[in-house]
């Protein structure tokens, strides 16, 4: 009979820390759902940068096959001539 009540007591004590623990994820769950959204919809100035780098190397991209299509034109031209 004495075992079975420490036993007892011991696993009121151990559920009693997971209940506690349970607990505080339940009520930090909000808070968390919210920072993940915020984190989702904002862009750091970091994603920014890298974002505006990518898109001047796009853009210089383009320029550069735009001029070797334009200096191939000029060559063609002038051979044909």
């Amino acid at each position: 009979m004495q075992r079975s009540v420490e036993i007892v007591v011991a696993a009121g004590l151990l559920a009693s820390g997971c209940v506690a623990k349970t607990a505080y994820n339940v009520a930090a769950a909000p808070v968390r759902a919210v920072a993940k959204v915020i984190d989702w919809t904002a862009t750091s100035e970091a994603e920014a940068d890298r974002n505006r780098g990518r898109a001047i190397r796009k853009a210089e991209g383009r320029e550069r096959k735009e001029r070797r299509r334009r200096e191939r034109e000029e060559r063609e031209a002038e051979r044909g001539d």
